[in-house]
C-alpha cells in the first residue's frame, strides 16, 4: 500500500508568506515522513489564503525531488489549453509520474465568480479532459465548435512520459465517467470506509482496470489517545466540513495502520492523506509519525 499526501492549501494567516512557508515545511515533513506521493488540491475565489495549484506545486517540486507528485484541476472553470500547459512544464520539474488530477466540481461559489455556469458543466469537463489528453499527448486540437472554440492549439514542453489521469466523484455519472475516461477514480474524503468500498465496487463493475485505487483520507496522526483526543472531541463537538465522521482516520500511530490495512482489505491501494488540524506543529508531528504508520503498514 502506498501513502501519499494531498497537503491542504488553506492557511488562516495575517502574513500570506507564512501560509507559504507552512506548506512548504509541511511538504518537508512528508518527504521525511517517506511519504510516495505529493498532490494539491484546487479552488477559487475564496476568502482566505488560499494557494493556487500550479505555482505552489512549482515551488514544492524543489522539496519532493524523486517521488510521484500532481494536482487537482476543475476542469469545467479551466481553459484546457492552459491546464495542459500548466501540467506539461509541472510534470517536466520532476522525474514522475505526474498525477492529474481532475473533478466536475461544483457550487456556485466558485462558478459565480468565474462567470461558468452549473449547467452543463459534465459537457465542459469531458470536452476539456479530451482536449487536454490530445494536447499532452503532443496532438494538434481543432475543436473550433467546442466550449473553448480551439484552433490549432498546442502545447510545448508535453510531459517526459504519460501521465495518470485520476477522476473524482461520488455519483453514479462520476462513477461511470471514471471508468470511460480515466486512468482510476479518485474516492474522496467524505466518504465512509463501507460507502467508498460499495462505489469502488460499481465503479469496477463498468469494466475498469486501473492502475491504483486511491482513497483520500483527513487524518490526524496523535502521540497517544491523550494526544488523539484532544484534537478530535472539537470535532465531535463542531464537526468537520459537513462530513459523516466516520470517514475520518484519528489515533495512534498503530492505530492509523490498522485502519489503513482495513481500507487494503476493502480494495484501496493508495491513502492519501490530508492533515485535520489546522495548528501547524500538531500537523508537523502528525506527518512526523506517518514514518512510524507506512512501517506498521509494510509489516502488515
Amino acid at each position: 500500500m502506498r501513502v501519499t499526501t494531498s497537503l491542504s492549501s488553506t492557511y488562516l494567516v495575517d502574513d500570506a508568506r507564512a501560509g507559504a512557508g507552512q506548506m512548504i515545511d509541511r511538504a518537508r515533513a512528508a518527504y521525511a515522513a517517506g511519504l510516495e506521493g505529493l498532490y494539491v488540491g484546487d479552488h477559487h475565489a475564496t476568502s482566505v489564503p488560499y494557494y493556487q495549484n500550479s505555482p505552489i506545486l512549482g515551488r514544492l517540486t524543489a522539496e519532493w525531488p524523486d517521488r510521484r507528485f500532481g494536482a487537482l484541476y476543475l476542469l469545467p472553470l479551466w481553459h484546457p489549453l492552459v491546464v495542459a500547459e500548466q501540467v506539461g512544464t509541472l510534470a517536466s520539474l520532476g522525474p514522475g509520474p505526474f498525477v492529474f488530477q481532475c473533478a466536475i466540481g461544483g457550487g456556485e461559489d466558485q462558478f459565480g465568480p468565474m462567470g461558468v455556469p452549473l449547467d452543463g458543466r459534465g459537457g465542459r469537463f469531458e470536452a476539456a479532459l479530451a482536449a487536454i489528453r490530445a494536447l499532452l499527448a503532443g496532438e494538434v486540437v481543432d475543436d473550433p465548435d467546442g466550449p473553448w472554440g480551439l484552433r490549432r492549439a498546442r502545447i510545448s514542453p508535453t510531459p517526459p512520459e504519460p501521465v495518470e489521469i485520476w477522476i473524482g466523484g461520488a455519483g453514479p455519472k462520476a462513477l461511470a465517467r471514471a471508468a470511460r475516461l480515466g486512468d482510476t477514480w479518485y474516492a474522496g474524503p467524505e466518504l465512509t470506509d463501507d460507502d467508498a468500498e460499495q462505489k469502488l465496487a460499481r465503479y469496477l463493475d463498468h469494466g475498469a482496470d486501473p492502475p491504483c485505487r486511491p482513497l483520500r483520507r483527513d487524518i490526524y496522526v496523535g502521540a497517544d489517545e491523550a494526544d488523539v483526543a484532544r484534537v478530535r472531541e472539537p470535532l465531535e463537538q463542531k464537526g468537520y466540513r459537513g462530513f459523516d465522521l466516520a470517514a475520518l482516520v484519528t489515533g495512534t500511530p498503530e492505530q492509523v495502520a490498522e485502519r489503513f490495512l482495513s481500507l487494503g482489505e476493502r480494495g484501496f491501494d493508495e491513502i492519501v492523506v490530508r492533515q485535520l488540524s489546522f495548528e501547524q506543529t500538531d500537523a508537523l508531528a502528525s506527518l512526523e509519525r506517518l514514518a512510524e504508520v507506512r512501517r506498521l503498514v509494510a509489516a502488515g
